[in-house]
């Protein structure tokens, strides 16, 4: 599959090789997809240079009208900048992560001897949450 759309192909070529996150809109700025890469170049033209097993997938690619991305120091940086740009906009092709059980995070229990461990789930109780942190070992 080759790219079509000329604006399409040229945010593409002017892309850096370097690690990011990366958000595919609709002619309406309506989101689709965020993603996450180590190197947002070659992740990101994968989409336009090749045919996909997923019928999923090759809708989603056909209504892409715009790219927009965030670039970030590390992979580790990228990944978790993803799970919280996913969690607040919720992409309609997002199937994963849209749930807040999918990282681990430290939690504060706000209670008169306080508790603290790590959970994967968010619960707006009043604790203190720190993270998401990308491993329970980190």
């Amino acid at each position: 599959m080759a790219i079509t759309n000329e604006n399409i192909r040229h945010i593409v070529e002017s892309l850096p090789e370097t690690p990011g996150v990366y958000q595919f809109y609709t002619n309406e700025m309506s989101l689709l997809y965020i993603g996450k890469a180590k190197n947002l170049k070659r992740r990101v033209s994968s989409y336009f240079n090749k045919s996909h097993d997923s019928s999923r997938i090759t809708m989603m690619v056909r209504q892409i009208a715009d790219i927009k991305t965030i670039l970030v120091e590390t992979e580790y940086d990228a990944l978790l900048l993803e799970n919280n740009l996913i969690k607040k906009h919720q992409p309609r092709y997002n199937v994963s992560l849209k749930d807040d059980k999918t990282y681990p995070w430290i939690v504060i229990k706000k209670e008169d001897f306080p508790r603290v461990f790590y959970s994967r789930r968010h619960i707006k109780d009043g604790s203190t949450y720190y993270g998401p942190y990308a491993s329970v070992y980190d």
